[in-house]
């Protein structure tokens, strides 16, 4: 275990893209670059409050003071900067989009990867627009225990090594309605093989600039996908393939946990398939498949749980679109896009078999399924307690499984009970429980749990978090000490709480 100072630094896509001749992080317009180099704004008092032994391990990193990690030193060998892209928001083309509060430190080789190190909520970049660059500690502590949460779960994502308060107040409007207030500002350190993401390749297509797409296009293929290569369209297409292969992997484990994130951006896509920039998200509570957490969204509901795999087919069919200019035959994107969804298919009837111990999948098995969502939503019922008592049912009656239910006097008793029969023959009796056990969580890190944590550390005790840090880490374990604390249905009092129920792009 060594230092910042003991790690390898590279710089890899600052060699071979080209970037902003300008230093600094005035707000501006940035053509023909993937780039602009800028310092982390220093805090005044950082403290290192949040640590992630394993991402520290994995780096070979002792625990440092939260200088470095705050934003407050830059050592030699990084070179920070801030990433330029485009993207469609709810839909719409915006133009350049670009980190606006996260800076990348750099890239560290270790012995078997690269991995890009990242301040989110450091100060301003070019991309900041009207923007302060900064982050507050209710959306920092979000960030730093999902991404942690999401990796034990099995789900591809980004991670977090650390979370520093920056000894300052950042003044946010959380809810968007002229109601301002200071907030304790903070600073997380996230990590990934790249932050490269959908909109990366956007902005240069958008912009005619098909010189930068092309050299972008190539560090990227040749970086962090090596087996690939793009001299040919076929080659290109079957390089888009992959991508759209890893973002249908993705989002099925979503909607395996009942995940929704909330900002389905095609800025907010990762090329690599991980889950990133976790802003307004949230985990049903209620199995509705029409919900979303983001206030944002409240209208259209655009980014609802049960619309996230037809977004994913939205925002590749983007992707592939801006990969146009450097291809002679277009027309051949389509066979990766249909292959998003045919694999997408895959995963789901894979994910069922997991949840329901089918042991494999039939196509009989199609109607069982539609049944059961439509039954899971006649009365409120919660997804994460549901499942997983359904892991361990000894009979086919719905008795068992009354505890997920938010009002036990109205459940359609003979309706579920002639589900489960129906379940209980098609498994012979004998679900295969430890496919399920390991399909469906005990413990997600609902939102209500979150604010525990928030405003706990808010008021300094950051014991909450920590707890919530090391359940996380084994969510389909029993951990029998926490099943009375953390194992439960969502209080009354969270059912309209914001933060709870409401989320907005700042939280």
């Amino acid at each position: 275990m060594g230092t910042f100072e003991s790690l390898e630094w590279v710089k890899r896509f600052l060699d071979e893209t080209p970037g902003d001749l300008e230093v600094g992080g005035v707000s501006r317009q940035v053509p023909n670059a993937c780039w602009s180099r800028v310092n982390p704004t220093i805090p005044p008092d950082p403290k290192l409050m949040l640590w992630s032994e394993e991402m520290a391990s994995i780096l070979s990193l002792n625990r440092p003071d939260g200088i470095i990690l705050g934003g407050g030193k830059v050592i030699e060998g990084m070179d920070p900067y801030a990433q330029r892209y485009g993207g469609h928001q709810f839909g719409n083309w915006a133009n350049q989009l670009g980190d606006g509060r996260a800076i990348t430190l750099g890239e560290v080789k270790l012995e078997n990867e690269v991995l890009e190190l990242q301040l989110k909520g450091s100060g301003i970049t070019p991309y900041s627009r009207f923007a302060d660059g900064k982050a507050v500690l209710r959306s920092s502590i979000r960030e730093f225990l999902c991404s942690e949460a999401m990796h034990h779960l099995g789900v591809p994502t980004t991670r977090a090594l650390s979370l520093v308060t920056t000894g300052e107040k950042v003044l946010r409007d959380m809810m968007y309605d002229g109601n301002p207030a200071l907030e304790i500002g903070a600073v997380v350190c996230r990590v990934a093989p790249s932050f490269i993401r959908f909109g990366s390749f956007q902005i240069h297509t958008a912009n005619q600039d098909y010189t930068t797409l092309k050299i972008l296009v190539e560090h990227t293929v040749r970086t962090h996908f090596p087996e690939h290569s793009v001299s040919t369209d076929e080659e290109i297409v079957k390089w888009l393939t992959h991508i759209a292969e890893q973002t249908a992997t993705m989002i099925s484990h979503w909607m395996r946990v009942g995940f929704v994130h909330g900002v389905m951006n095609t800025d907010n896509m990762s090329i690599h398939g991980l889950t990133i920039d976790y802003g307004p998200y949230g985990w049903l509570e209620d199995y509705n498949p029409g919900w979303t957490p983001n206030t944002t969204d409240a209208a259209t509901r655009r980014y609802r749980y049960g619309q996230q795999p037809k977004i994913g087919a939205w925002n590749l069919a983007r992707l592939f679109e801006s990969m146009v200019p450097l291809m002679d035959e277009p027309s051949l994107l389509h066979e990766a896009l249909s292959n998003y969804s045919e694999v997408f298919a895959e995963r789901q009837n894979q994910m069922w078999v997991g949840k329901l111990g089918l042991g494999e999948f039939i196509e009989s098995d199609e109607s069982l399924i539609v049944e059961l969502n439509a039954l899971l939503q006649e009365v409120e019922t919660d997804m994460t307690i549901f499942f997983r008592q359904l892991c361990s049912i000894e009979e086919p009656e719905i008795n068992f499984l009354t505890d997920a239910f938010y009002d036990p006097n109205n459940i359609p008793t003979e309706l579920w009970n002639q589900w489960l029969s129906k379940w209980w023959k098609r498994v012979d009796g004998t679900p295969n429980r430890k496919e399920m056990l390991n399909s469906n969580p005990k413990y997600v890190l609902r939102n209500w749990m979150a604010q525990l944590a928030i405003d706990a550390a808010e008021s300094g005790d950051f014991s909450i978090c920590e707890e919530l840090y090391h359940l996380l880490k084994k969510p389909y374990e029993e951990q029998k000490e926490f099943e009375e604390k953390w194992f439960k249905k969502r209080p009354e009092w969270a059912r309209h709480r914001v933060g709870c129920s409401m989320l907005s792009c700042s939280s």
